[in-house]
């Protein structure tokens, strides 16, 4: 059931999932899907679930920061996968087997760390967050969105009454890395900011 509900939201996207179209891949009727969840917010919570157990959670070997910037890479990697995954993320945050999975490796990454328990519990949450809505953002913008974005900053900085806008354009370098780097660099300086320097 949850491995068909993942293909038809891979397929078709998020919306499409309801009891009756998962039902219909299954060959079955949509009351016996009852049987195994109460309602779809289950079912999406199981799709989550499913998703997170793609992660490839080896012993901690390494300085924290290289550690967790692995998990955000692979998790990145997963939300591009499955484009519907980040806005579960974003919006369900809850935590199944495979969840629960990926909460003990970052802390077992973060077991010399000197940060408290609720700190580091917030770590796992800001890289979560930042990882889903940095990969939504990657899912959504095409380069012509960036292009038209771009040329509408440029029009606002020339006509006046953004001061502070046009600062910070003149003479900025426009960001040329690819998005996995631009990625890892922001979500290290954001958990650095977090926790400390590694």
């Amino acid at each position: 059931m949850t491995a068909a509900a993942i293909a038809l939201a891979d397929r078709e996207g998020l919306a499409a999932v309801s009891m009756r179209r998962v039902a219909a891949q299954l060959g079955t009727g949509a009351a016996s899907l009852y049987r195994y969840v109460a309602a779809r917010d289950d079912l999406l919570d199981l799709m989550a679930d499913e998703a997170a157990g793609g992660y490839d959670l080896p012993a901690p070997d390494g300085p924290w920061l290289t550690g967790l910037l692995e998990v955000g890479r692979q998790g990145r990697a997963l939300m591009l996968r499955h484009p519907w995954l980040p806005e579960l993320v974003l919006t369900r945050p809850a935590l199944g087997p495979h969840g629960v999975d990926l909460l003990e490796h970052v802390l077992a990454v973060l077991a010399g760390h000197p940060a408290d328990a609720a700190r580091k519990m917030e770590a796992f949450a800001v890289l979560n967050t930042i990882t889903a809505a940095f990969a939504l953002n990657e899912l959504g913008t095409t380069s012509d969105a960036r292009q038209r974005q771009g040329a509408y900053l440029a029009h606002a900085v020339v006509a006046g009454g953004h001061s502070h806008l046009a600062a910070a354009l003149t003479g900025a370098t426009l960001a040329t890395a690819a998005p996995a780097e631009r990625f890892e660099e922001i979500l290290s300086r954001i958990l650095t900011g977090l926790l400390g320097p590694a």
